[in-house]
């Protein structure tokens, strides 16, 4: 009954039955009329032919969820027995947000590929929510993010830790006494903000106008507690999906952003900003490798891990 679980799959992943057979390169008739055959064996319907949108009975929820489990088993012998032939050959999908793909990733892979040259990479960009989905049903293998994700379902390495930082214009006006304080990129790209001595309170940038990050958003999940911590208001002007993007509408001039010091430490240090370290302890987080637990990782998947671990470790 599973032997053309493919054709069933198809139609829930391309949303019907015209889109699959499409996908399959199979006429529509012959994809209804293995369906209906799947349907006779198992003696109930696995599709709900009366709504629209199709829908899933509730023995067709079933029947995907263990043809899924099946699909994710022969994907894991088909590569533990490439493995054994192509030893450190084979590939690695990896799913990141864009900050960490545009600064992370590049050095990671530029690093692992003059070791292990044979292995090829590809990358996903996607928000946390996505990527832990695609990582739970085996479409990629490894996420890098800076979200604490707790399901026994994950398994996680510990790669680096990042501070996040005040990004102020110098064109905002902020009080004079916090002058000592303010750092440039360059000043953070050489560590100067992990000295305790240069942390600031949140509430005195209240005054200031401030671009955030929705709260879906680790970035944004912290700075909402942290103004909760400290029962502050603040007067937000954009509330924005990428740390990137609101970086560069506070470097305008226009508001106070939160950003992480791995992003300043790889942008120009050219533009008019000043950043400050917070004193509060949710400012300090960690970046993590994640990966699905119980189940087969590739020697490549391994050899990844060990390696990116491994160097930083030794940039610490």
């Amino acid at each position: 009954m599973f032997r053309n679980k493919e054709y069933v799959l198809a139609v829930i992943r391309e949303g019907g039955f015209s889109k699959a057979a499409e996908k399959l390169y199979i006429s529509q008739p012959s994809l209804s009329a293995t369906i209906r055959r799947i349907e006779e064996k198992l003696t109930v319907p696995i599709f709900d032919r009366t709504t629209t949108p199709i829908t899933l009975t509730d023995a067709g929820r079933e029947y995907v969820k263990r043809a899924n489990e099946i699909e994710r088993m022969e994907r894991d012998l088909e590569q533990y027995i490439s493995d054994r032939v192509n030893l450190f050959a084979g590939e690695i999908k990896i799913g990141a947000s864009s900050l960490f793909s545009s600064f992370i990733l590049p050095k990671m892979i530029s690093s692992f590929n003059k070791k292990y040259p044979s292995v090829s990479i590809k990358i996903f960009e996607n928000n946390t929510k996505n990527l832990m989905r695609e990582l739970a049903v085996g479409e990629i293998d490894i996420v890098i993010d800076n979200a604490v994700i707790k399901n026994e379902a994950l398994s996680s390495v510990l790669y680096a830790s990042e501070l996040l930082l005040l990004a102020v214009p110098e064109s905002l006006a902020v009080a004079p006494e916090l002058g000592d304080f303010a750092l440039s990129a360059c000043e953070v790209k050489a560590g100067k903000h992990l000295e305790a001595k240069y942390a600031v309170e949140l509430k005195s940038f209240i005054g200031c106008p401030f671009v955030l990050l929705n709260s879906e958003n680790d970035t944004g999940k912290r700075a909402d507690l942290l103004f909760k911590k400290h029962l502050l208001t603040p007067n937000v002007l954009f509330r924005l999906d990428q740390q990137m993007t609101a970086y560069n509408i506070s470097s305008t001039g226009v508001g106070v952003s939160f950003v992480s010091d791995t992003l300043v430490k790889n942008i120009d240090s050219s533009a008019a900003m000043r950043y400050y370290r917070l004193k509060d302890a949710e400012s300090a987080r960690n970046i993590y490798l994640y990966q699905k637990s119980n189940r087969y990782h590739s020697i490549a998947c391994q050899r990844f891990v060990e390696h990116i671990t491994k160097l930083s470790q030794s940039t610490e």
